[in-house]
């Protein structure tokens, strides 16, 4: 393992530079052609066997050890957002409104720069690694279900992949067995109400004001129609009713976020905010329209993965803590191979030990400590390696 973590501190330099690369030209989900070209011409350049445009902008690359062994799937994201950077950084945005502002630039550098290193070793490696690079994870019905539809996990034995935290200092690594990421679910709501004069409102049927009472009323699903020991958000985060000033609005639309680990939860708060719309109307003679838009699966690692990268992550250099982390109500679309094989997905620790505030994943100036690109990828080639080698095929002997 030694070996693969020097050729990795050789290639620092240049993973920071692919990251960078990534970060002045980012591209939205289920747009990102010339990040995915790039990627493909990387691969292409070490020469491994590269699939392009699977399950819409994916990219597979396939390294092929000289002994035999299992099949491991390595995965990166690749896509950005659409936030308007506001770092002063060198290698800041220059695709305007759109930003790697959740840190899929330095999941792919990780991967890469990996992949190099690995591919230098090709003739110690024992089995196939795949290196999955996945697009659209930001935005559902995201990339995963379309490349697992189009292939990437056929013969894969066990995948591996890991998400950098800017708030979570660095050289952390956090694990765990079980559901570890929620459900994230959207719904839309529009109440249909009777506009008016401002001055008159007992003849109208004020949107405004129904609206304000259903969010109230939304509130108490979780408040006090859920276990208190189970765990679910609803979150309004988006209410428009725009008019003058001295307009009663006829009609107000509101969009929100449903955050749930168990399906008899999720599946009763769909049905359940659907109840508390109708009464809410009902109250005032007002109409509706109601959508819930399911998002990604709950997150739910295997056990046995998890606890071997958690055994495993304590000797890999700069790895200064390793802790059993707690549930986060943020998805993630790595649920959909988790369904499919057996594996595990972990958080790496990207925060500036020097810095106090660390802005938020999804933040105009969110930024990460490039040295936790270095660790990721030792953390992840580390469990390509061990995994195979505990995995190799039994030999018989007649």
């Amino acid at each position: 393992m030694d070996q693969l973590f020097t050729k990795l501190d050789e290639l620092y330099d240049e993973i920071v530079d692919i990251r960078r690369f990534l970060h002045e030209y980012p591209e939205l989900s289920f747009e990102e052609v010339k990040t995915a070209k790039y990627i493909a011409q990387f691969h292409e350049n070490l020469g491994h066997k590269v699939r392009t445009n699977v399950g819409g902008n994916g990219v597979l690359a396939y390294l092929t050890g000289s002994k035999p062994g299992p099949t491991i799937a390595l995965r990166a994201d690749f896509d950005a957002l659409p936030i308007q950077e506001q770092t002063d950084a060198p290698y800041k945005s220059k695709n305007d409104g759109v930003m790697h502002a959740c840190g899929h630039d330095g999941h792919t550098a990780s991967l890469l720069g990996l992949a190099k290193a690995l591919n230098s070793m090709q003739s110690e490696i024992e089995g196939t690694i795949v290196f999955l690079h996945q697009h659209a994870e930001e935005l559902p019905p995201g990339g995963a279900i379309a490349m697992i539809e189009d292939g990437c996990l056929d013969g894969v034995d066990v995948i591996f992949g890991t998400h950098l935290q800017a708030q979570t200092p660095l050289g952390e690594i956090g694990y765990r067995s079980g559901p570890l990421q929620a459900a994230p679910d959207r719904f839309d709501i529009k109440i249909i109400g009777k506009g008016g004069h401002g001055a008159s409102p007992h003849e109208t049927k004020d949107s405004i004001v129904i609206g304000g009472q259903l969010i109230n009323n939304l509130q108490q699903i979780v408040s006090r129609r859920i276990d208190p020991l189970e765990s679910a958000v609803v979150s309004i985060c988006n209410f428009e009713a725009k008019n003058p000033y001295n307009v009663i609005a006829d009609t107000a639309e509101m969009t929100g976020t449903v955050r749930t680990f168990k399906e008899d939860i999720r599946n009763f708060i769909e049905e359940e905010i659907d109840r508390v719309i109708k009464g809410t109307c009902l109250v005032s003679g007002a109409d509706y329209e109601y959508t819930y838009s399911r998002g990604y699966p709950t997150t739910v690692n295997h056990e046995a993965e998890t606890n071997f990268v958690a055994a495993l992550a304590p000797a890999i250099p700069d790895v200064t803590n390793v802790r059993e982390t707690e549930p986060v109500m943020g998805g993630e679309d790595f649920s959909y191979y988790l369904q499919q094989t057996k594996g595990t997905f972990f958080f790496t620790g990207a925060k500036n030990p020097e810095n106090t505030e660390a802005y938020p994943h999804h933040h105009p100036k969110f930024d990460i400590d490039e040295r936790a690109l270095l660790i990721a990828a030792k953390v992840l080639g580390s469990a390509a390696l061990t995994y195979a080698k505990a995995n190799r095929p039994s030999i018989c002997i007649n």
